[in-house]
């Protein structure tokens, strides 16, 4: 037999030729494939290495992610077009290639959400934030769930199950699943709310309602806060984010205001040098920004003047240094001009048989009153 005569011979409905060119297009289709992943990826990574954004990142991981059956099948499918295929052999090569589309298409989108769970998790052990990544993990696999199981649903529909009676099974399922947990997926939203919208970290201390201290861990249900007075205080992260929440550990500066008050006799000439003398007490501390001192009222029992001013550091410790030094240097100065403060006194006046009134009262010294006006004490 000659070799155009071979060549010729039919086998499964197409030429012996057919089948060659066939076999020689998928050859070196699968061959250009993989070269042109591996060209990529490499160009990739030299990106990647030199830019900060991330999306390279993400095309970089999307193609690693690439299987080689994938590039096989499409060399098939490119393959197959040099053949006569029948109407049954057209339709299952389709739904052949359907289900391999859909399983590589799972797989970069599990590769995509891998790569931002890596991110995320970098970026918080980075910052020192240890506590959520359980939460984060968690998060990942509810993701590649989800993903896989629409990849699933819609396989079954590709390969001609109907899915609509499995689908409304699974909406009313999921509806009075949904009922009987609404709090747990309350709890659990609002864990993704903390985690993306980022209201407070692993170690920044807050204050919610009457609870002040150090969040500890942020879970898929519950946050945990260490309390100033040592007990662990476990609140569900629904009602947490229903609080008004305090973030001290974003506090830049540190607002401080103050009352003094000394006695009504105290001498106008006195009075008009006590502002001065506050502020030079104040400026003399670091790192601090005086604002004002003013003599702002007439008590009862005394002269108030108020001042405020702001510590440039949200260190409590550090304030508390700064106010005992300025409430010493008050004292020292107001003691070398004479000056004696105030507390809230009454003068008793007793009538005599002789018609005149005498008063039998004293002003007592107090020292500075002081009040912050934010800030926990951590």
């Amino acid at each position: 037999m000659t070799g155009s005569g071979f060549l010729d011979r039919l086998f499964y409905g197409n030429f012996v030729r057919q089948w060659l060119i066939a076999a020689g297009v998928f050859l070196v289709v699968f061959a250009l494939l993989v070269l042109l992943r591996r060209l990529v990826s490499s160009r990739l990574e030299k990106v990647a290495t030199r830019t900060t954004n991330l999306v390279d990142d993400v095309v970089l991981e999307i193609v690693k992610g690439t299987k080689t059956f994938f590039l096989f099948f499409l060399a098939l499918w490119a393959a197959s077009r040099a053949l006569l295929l029948s109407g049954r052999g057209e339709m299952y090569l389709l739904r052949v290639q359907a289900l391999i589309a859909l399983g590589q298409g799972a797989l970069w989108a599990g590769a995509a959400v891998r790569f931002w769970v890596h991110k995320t998790l970098d970026r918080r052990r980075t910052a020192g934030d240890v506590g959520s990544v359980t939460t984060i993990r968690a998060l990942e696999i509810t993701a590649k769930v989800i993903v896989w199981s629409l990849a699933l649903v819609t396989a079954l529909g590709t390969i001609g199950i109907n899915i609509g009676p499995l689908i409304t099974g699974l909406g009313v399922g999921g509806i009075a699943i949904a009922l009987a947990v609404q709090n747990v997926l309350g709890d659990l939203l609002a864990a993704l709310a903390i985690i993306f919208d980022k209201p407070f970290d692993v170690g920044d201390s807050i204050v919610v309602d009457t609870v002040s201290g150090t969040v500890e861990h942020i879970g898929l249900k519950t946050t945990r806060i260490r309390s100033v007075s040592g007990e662990q205080v476990i609140i569900a992260n629904g009602e947490l984010l229903k609080s008004r929440i305090r973030n001290f550990k974003r506090l830049y500066e540190r607002r401080v205001a103050f009352n003094t008050d000394v006695t009504l006799d105290t001498s106008p000439d006195l009075v008009e040098r006590i502002p001065t003398m506050i502020r030079d007490a104040v400026t003399a501390q670091q790192p601090v920004r005086f604002e004002r001192s003013h003599f702002s009222a007439f008590t009862d029992s005394s002269l108030r003047f108020e001042t405020v001013y702001f510590v440039l550091d949200p260190d409590y410790i550090r304030f508390m240094n700064i106010q005992q030094a300025i409430n010493l240097e008050m004292l020292r100065r107001f003691g070398a001009a004479g000056i004696a403060f105030a507390l809230p006194s009454r003068a008793l006046y007793v009538r005599g048989e002789d018609g005149k009134d005498a008063a039998v009262a004293s002003n007592v010294r107090a020292p500075v009153k002081a009040s912050v006006e934010a800030g926990p004490k951590a």
